[in-house]
């Protein structure tokens, strides 16, 4: 398994970068606009092909014909909404979840000009739309990963999750095939180490 990026949404970019650097240490940047979705993002490096995505509504777009991503439109301060698992060979990974139980729903495309103006092309599974404590998953093709370029000195330790009914999410992760640790707890949530300038900090 490997972890391409976690998502963490806010209802204002500047306002969730700024947050991430006094936490962490480290200012996002790069990223860019997601045109007729209503985002925009920044982006900070959690090792070689991961990092950490800063979401909010982007107030230069129109209102989207179809709701934000990742249950953006309802987030009313910072936190994880989801996180994405890497793949080569993104129709073989959902058939694979298909025939094991869990459906991510059809594989869609995505695009995104980046900071400096290049045309970044992907393939997602579409559960990204609501996102959660089940991961989505990702085929970069033969764009430039960004995690490359995303700004450095961040360490991701450990992801977990938290779920009132944990054998109710076995099925449906193992499907995608995610291997993480899933401890009980009143909520639903995704709990991440990271390390930096600032120590080790639990992000969630």
């Amino acid at each position: 398994m490997l972890i391409d990026h976690l998502v963490y949404a806010h209802p204002d970019l500047d306002a969730a970068v700024a947050a991430i650097q006094r936490r962490f240490g480290v200012e996002a940047g790069g990223g860019g606009s997601h045109p007729g979705r209503g985002t925009h993002n920044k982006l900070l490096g959690l090792g070689e092909r991961t990092y950490l995505e800063l979401i909010a509504p982007d107030p230069s777009q129109p209102e989207p014909a179809t709701p934000r991503p990742y249950g953006v439109d309802g987030v009313t301060q910072g936190g994880l909404v989801g996180w994405v698992i890497a793949v080569e060979d993104i129709e073989a990974a959902r058939a694979y979840a298909r025939s094991h139980g869990f459906d991510p729903g059809p594989v869609i495309d995505g695009h995104r000009e980046d900071s400096n103006g290049r045309l970044l092309h992907w393939r997602l599974t579409a559960n990204a739309q609501v996102a959660g404590v089940i991961p989505f998953l990702i085929d970069w093709g033969d764009t430039r990963h960004p995690a490359i370029d995303a700004p450095a000195g961040l360490t991701l330790r450990s992801l977990s999750i938290e779920h009132p009914r944990p054998a109710e999410i076995e099925t449906a992760l193992a499907a995608m095939g995610a291997d993480v640790e899933i401890r009980q707890a009143p909520h639903p949530a995704l709990v991440a180490r990271i390390a930096g300038p600032h120590g080790e900090t639990e992000l969630r």
